[in-house]
């Protein structure tokens, strides 16, 4: 891989596409710094949970971000994440927080609040960060933007295998139902909806393993840097 340059790489996608475990990856071989930036607005929906605040409630919801204190740090599995120097990084992935993200990252307050630091973390450069709106509003001006997406079928199925067998284990059509209505809420939420920036370099994983997906987003950074 060449080393003539390091790029700032924009990953987005639809939920269960598998953007942060893929992105992890590829910033590890590429020598990259990672941004979770999905952890970060779990993070956020676990304190609302946490202090027992009506996640509807836009205000409520507002009122906390201040004292948040939310930061990140590089760690081998990707990132901890820490609110109030307290690490939630183990929190953040219970079914709550699935049911409640997508509303909290729906808010601009919210979203503004995190970007500022998004952005800040990126302007290292040789930087890869996921989500639903990197290209698009968080780093427009990235040298590589991917959208990362796949069948629902196949996100729902890979959801259902990883949470098999473990307390958040759920049936295959309830995983896929949540699929969709994650979908539809992300795609037409007001603030930074989910799309597919008109630069961006579509891989569709529905058929790919997670080793083929890795090696053609690296083949694609590879491509990027030549062309610089």
């Amino acid at each position: 891989m060449s080393e003539h340059k390091k790029i700032a790489i924009a990953v987005d996608g639809p939920a269960g596409a598998g953007k942060s475990s893929i992105s992890k990856v590829v910033a590890n071989t590429l020598g990259y710094l990672y941004i979770d930036t999905g952890a970060m607005y779990r993070a956020v929906t676990w304190a609302v949970l946490d202090q027992d605040l009506n996640p509807d409630d836009q205000g409520q919801v507002e009122s906390i971000l201040p004292s948040l204190e939310l930061t990140m740090e590089p760690s081998d599995a990707s990132c901890k994440v820490f609110i109030k120097g307290r690490d939630v990084t183990g929190l953040i992935r219970q079914q709550a927080i699935n049911d409640n993200v997508s509303k909290i990252a729906s808010y601009k307050a919210v979203r503004e609040y995190l970007v500022e630091r998004q952005q800040a973390m990126a302007q290292v450069g040789g930087v890869i960060l996921d989500g639903r709106d990197i290209g698009s509003v968080v780093l427009p001006d990235a040298e590589l933007k991917i959208y990362l997406t796949a069948s629902v079928e196949a996100r729902a199925k890979r959801r259902w295998l990883e949470v098999k067998g473990t307390d958040n284990e759920q049936p295959l059509v309830e995983i896929q139902e949540s699929v969709q209505n994650r979908d539809e809420m992300d795609k037409n939420r007001k603030e930074s909806p989910l799309v597919c920036v008109e630069d961006a370099i579509v891989v569709d994983s529905s058929n790919l393993t997670f080793e083929e997906t890795v090696a053609h987003i690296l083949t694609l950074v590879q491509e990027t840097i030549e062309h610089e």
